[in-house]
């Protein structure tokens, strides 16, 4: 599910990629449902190319939601995340990921961890594993 899944570099936000056309994508808002296209220009990041740092390996973002959807009984973090401390969101990523990089992951990371977990969950999306025979999102370049 991840594969279909976007980051779109300054746009707030997660999109599901919804069709393919030349040099464009469609893709659909998960917050409000409105489509647009994207570019050739736009950085688009699948959420399944995205890792974690942490003191070994880095982690695929699948395992850190899994992980993130197991502490919190798959319902949205009930912290903000605008307005939590530093010192409450490793708090709370201590408790999802242990090993985490303390020197690499910066609590903007885990800011924008929170919100794309809040926004995953809302949209009714609760499987964020990366099945292999998914087709992958081509990143635009």
């Amino acid at each position: 599910m991840l594969r279909e899944i976007l980051a779109i570099t300054g746009k707030p936000g997660l999109y599901k990629l919804v069709s393919r056309g030349n040099n464009m994508l469609i893709v659909e808002s998960l917050v409000d449902g409105k489509r647009m296209p994207t570019y050739a220009r736009d950085k688009i990041v699948a959420l399944s190319d995205v890792s974690m740092f942490t003191d070994a390996d880095d982690i695929a973002l699948s395992d850190v939601l899994t992980n993130a959807g197991k502490k919190e009984g798959l319902k949205a973090v009930s912290m903000d995340p605008k307005k939590a401390g530093n010192a409450e969101l490793q708090a709370w990523f201590d408790e999802v990921l242990p090993n985490w990089d303390r020197d690499r992951v910066y609590p903007s990371d885990i800011r924008k961890l929170i919100q794309w977990y809040n926004i995953l969950i809302n949209a009714g999306i609760t499987d964020f594993s990366i099945k292999e025979d998914e087709p992958a999102a081509e990143e635009t370049k």
